[in-house]
């Protein structure tokens, strides 16, 4: 069943504060629009380890454990609060099984200069909350991409994958796939500036 067809946003939200059942029922409605943007998110090579299913499984646990901190009464600032949950663990999950392998200097390339840059950990304390902002517009940022861009952004970027490679993977050349690189991070970039992140 959609998220936008059911009873009022107001309503269900009311019954999801009053009852357990309430809340699961509020949270199985939004289990395909979360599954899609995990899908949308998730590159081709994070998925041999990471399925959207689980991701999306364990944004309800934790919506689960936190619910009692959202303010929110409409439906636009839940899904907001379930994207913010979702982008958190898929930055969690790039965090794990991307940047734990060794440290390649390709991966950083233009998204420094988009202003995605990692920080110290001795940062100030509003940091982290800063950074899961950032991610969480990124995330919607990118899945606003199309997929061809989106891919090559993932595959070059998160990967950290040479232009032959992600040339390879794509079954094109690697002049275009520079190319459509240069574009996403140019529409990228635009879209950053409306969030006034760059």
């Amino acid at each position: 069943m959609s998220a936008s067809v059911c009873l009022d946003a107001p309503d269900l939200l009311t019954e999801a504060r009053h009852s357990k059942d309430g809340l699961g029922a509020l949270l199985e409605l939004y289990r395909d629009y979360l599954h899609g943007q995990a899908g949308a998110l998730i590159g081709l090579s994070l998925r041999r380890v990471v399925n959207p299913s689980d991701v999306v499984q364990q944004t309800f646990l934790e919506a689960c454990g936190g619910f009692h901190k959202f303010r929110g009464t409409t439906e636009g600032e839940w899904r907001a609060w379930l994207r913010r949950i979702l982008a958190h663990n898929l930055a969690t999950l790039v965090e794990r099984h991307v940047k734990a392998r060794k440290r390649d200097v390709r991966r950083q390339d233009s998204l420094d200069s988009l202003g995605i840059v990692p920080v110290s950990p001795l940062s100030s304390p509003s940091g982290p909350a800063r950074r899961q902002e950032r991610s969480v517009v990124l995330a919607k940022r990118l899945a606003q991409l199309p997929p061809a861009y989106r891919e090559v952004v993932r595959l070059r970027n998160f990967e950290g994958l040479s232009f032959e490679e992600v040339a390879r993977r794509l079954g094109r050349t690697p002049g275009a796939v520079r190319v459509a690189w240069v574009r996403a991070l140019d529409r990228l970039r635009a879209l950053l500036k409306e969030d006034e992140l760059i």
